[in-house]
């Protein structure tokens, strides 16, 4: 697998948890967003600082990852640090929010590992 494939991969899971951060700290209180996990407008208000405190630990698994983007080789320890962060993250997310979480962040994630592994 090529340097190229392995940063795009990373890149791409970089932007997924800055859409998920925004999402999380910016949105939440919108319907279609909280809808989605099932809060009813008055309960998404009640756990919206929770909400925007998840969105600030996927914001710093972005910045983790766009720090090593840009001041590490694609497979660096940094690198797959954060990728197992996020594949962790979105384990425990599938296992606790929605099953959904494992398709659009886990296996991102993994795919990520995959190729950063392969060009260690």
């Amino acid at each position: 697998m090529s340097s190229t494939v392995a940063t795009l991969l990373v890149a791409f899971v970089a932007v997924i948890h800055v859409v998920i951060a925004v999402v999380e700290m910016l949105f939440w209180t919108r319907e279609p967003v909280h809808q989605r996990l099932n809060f009813t407008a008055v309960e998404a208000r009640k756990v919206a600082p929770i909400v925007a405190n998840a969105g600030l630990y996927n914001s710093f698994l972005a910045a983790g990852l766009i720090w090593a983007l840009v001041s590490h080789t694609p497979g660096s320890n940094v690198t797959i640090f954060f990728l197992l962060c996020v594949i962790v993250a979105g384990l425990f997310g599938a296992a606790t929010l929605k099953p959904t979480t494992l398709v659009l962040q886990t296996i991102p994630g993994v795919a990520a590992l995959v190729a950063a592994l392969m060009v260690r």
